[in-house]
């Protein structure tokens, strides 16, 4: 029997920055299949195929706040209803390691930021300073771009979608950024890839983050556990000495040592060091995440 979901926000919350106000607290272990995330001031409930408990949902109504129930669901672009506590709006500003995010409830699968990926936006600004060229691939809102350049780097954020770039500026001129100062391109990561090392660019970091599936404009599948190894060898030619590469997917039929294995084989020589989800993510481990650098720099 699940216990106190207040008991629950506050173990979690124990884990978190003081200047992070979004995490997950329920990782569809405490009750089965359901997941609460805490995104600012409002909660918002996911769930696949199951309805929420009564006696949870009498608690989530305890708390007076504002609360949300999302359908998970990839075909599913409504917005998730209004579940409990006061009625909010949908697009805010959340805050995470310091930085400010801008958060949209109604945009589809996901809210503008993916919390799983806290820990290695924390890395990215840890590891990112002035004087460093950053590339941020499949790069969505623009997330790990913002962090690298609050570091003082000079940034590439890299989309197939125009509104993803779009909101990635926008994240830019809430930390007061200039976007006319750093790069957005439009476009296949691939490609793009291919273009840079065509052209000589190097950068002294890389992140990829790629969609478990995708299909270009021509018809061409992509899969991360066939074209991963690809993808990453690819990201290498464009890497200055001593760069790093953060490689990540949270593609479940990938296994940890599998994806260890494609990375060893793609990059050879290179530095790879796992790390894990952050702590309150307590139910499946399904995000791989290693950094592979190609001199000793610490991690």
């Amino acid at each position: 029997m699940p216990g106190s979901l207040q008991t629950l926000i506050e173990q979690k919350r124990s884990f978190i920055p003081a200047d992070t106000d979004a995490y997950r607290i329920s990782d569809g272990d405490t009750w089965q299949g359901i997941f609460i995330d805490a995104l600012g001031d409002r909660l918002l409930v996911s769930t696949r195929d199951r309805a929420i408990p009564a006696g949870l949902l009498s608690q989530l109504r305890s708390l007076q706040t504002p609360t949300y129930h999302k359908q998970l669901d990839k075909d599913n672009k409504q917005p998730p209803v209004h579940l409990c506590g006061p009625e909010a709006p949908l697009q805010y500003t959340i805050r995470e390691n310091g930085i400010l995010y801008r958060i949209d409830m109604a945009a589809g699968y996901s809210q503008g930021l993916f919390l799983d990926q806290r820990e290695n936006r924390r890395r990215v600004l840890k590891r990112s300073r002035a004087g460093q060229k950053i590339l941020n691939t499949f790069a969505y809102t623009g997330a790990f771009s913002a962090c690298a350049a609050l570091a003082g780097a000079e940034t590439t954020t890299l989309d197939l979608a125009q509104p993803c770039l779009d909101w990635a500026r926008e994240n830019f001129r809430l930390n007061g950024l200039d976007p006319a100062a750093h790069h957005f391109c439009k476009g296949d990561t691939l490609h793009w890839l291919d273009r840079f090392a065509k052209q000589n660019r190097r950068f002294n970091g890389i992140i990829l983050d790629p969609p478990t599936f995708s299909r270009d404009a021509k018809g061409r599948i992509w899969r991360v556990e066939t074209g991963y190894g690809d993808l990453a060898s690819k990201a290498a030619a464009c890497l200055a000495a001593g760069g790093w590469l953060l490689c990540t997917t949270n593609c479940r039929k990938l296994g940890h040592d599998d994806f260890r294995a494609i990375l060893r084989q793609a990059l050879p020589g290179s530095r790879l060091v796992s790390f894990p989800m952050p702590p309150e993510y307590t139910g499946e481990a399904y995000l791989k995440c290693i950094w592979a650098e190609t001199a000793s720099t610490a991690l």
